[in-house]
C-alpha cells in the first residue's frame, strides 16, 4: 500500500496549478516601431497587446526587444542574447530600415531567415509571427515589389503566421503618425495592436 504524505499532495497540487497559470511568453523583436519611438513604453503596441490579451483566460508575458534604427543585420547580431529566455511566441518586426536604406533584398531575406532559424533551434515549439512591411514607391517599382514579397515568402517557407502589413490602417494617415510621418502616435499603436491581436490569441 502506497502512502502519500499530506505535504507531498500539496506540492503536487501546487505544481499542477502553477502549470495552468504559467503565462505564455511573447517576444517582440523589432525596430523603432516595436520600441515605440517617441512614446512611453506603455503606449507602444507590445504593452497594449499584453494588457488586452491578459483580459482573457490565458495569461501572457510580453518582452519588448525593439531597438530604434535596427536593421535585419543588427537584429541577427543580437538575437542570441535575446534568446537567453524561453519563449512561446516570437513576433519578428524587422526589415523596414533595410528597405528605407535600399539594402539588397536578398541580404534582408538571408538575415531574417537566420534569425528565424536561431529562434527555432532554441525554442522548437515556438510560434513564429512575421510582421510584414512595405517601402515607399520612390524606391522604385522593382525594389518595392521585391521587398513586399519578402514576408509572404518567409512565412510560407517557415510555416509562420503572416501579418501582411503591420501598419495597415495607420501608414499615410497624418493624424495617426507623429510629425516625422513615419512613427505612429498612441492612437496609431492601438490600431497596430488590433492588427496583431487575432494572430496572437490563437
Amino acid at each position: 500500500m502506497l502512502v502519500v504524505g499530506k505535504n507531498a499532495v500539496i506540492i503536487v497540487l501546487l505544481l499542477v496549478i502553477n502549470a495552468f497559470q504559467t503565462p505564455k511568453v511573447i517576444l517582440f523583436f523589432g525596430d523603432s516601431l516595436t520600441a515605440g519611438y517617441g512614446l512611453s513604453t506603455e503606449e507602444a503596441f507590445p504593452a497594449l497587446l499584453e494588457k488586452e490579451l491578459n483580459t482573457a483566460e490565458k495569461k501572457v508575458k510580453v518582452t519588448n526587444a525593439g531597438l530604434s534604427g535596427e536593421t535585419s543585420a543588427g537584429g541577427l547580431s543580437r538575437i542570441d542574447w535575446v534568446l537567453r529566455q524561453p519563449i512561446d511566441i516570437f513576433v519578428l518586426e524587422l526589415g523596414a530600415n533595410d528597405g528605407l536604406r535600399g539594402l539588397p533584398v536578398d541580404q534582408t531575406i538571408s538575415n531574417l531567415q537566420q534569425i528565424i532559424d536561431k529562434v527555432k533551434a532554441k525554442n522548437p515549439a515556438c510560434k513564429i509571427v512575421l510582421a510584414g512591411m512595405m517601402v515607399p514607391p520612390n524606391m522604385g517599382k522593382q525594389y518595392t515589389d521585391d521587398f513586399k514579397n519578402i514576408y509572404p515568402a518567409l512565412a510560407k517557407k517557415n510555416k509562420a503566421t503572416l501579418i501582411p502589413f503591420i501598419l495597415e490602417g495607420v501608414a499615410g494617415i497624418e493624424k495617426l503618425n507623429q510629425a516625422d510621418g513615419i512613427h505612429p502616435t498612441p492612437e496609431g499603436h492601438k490600431i497596430i495592436a488590433n492588427n496583431l491581436k487575432k494572430s496572437l490569441r490563437n
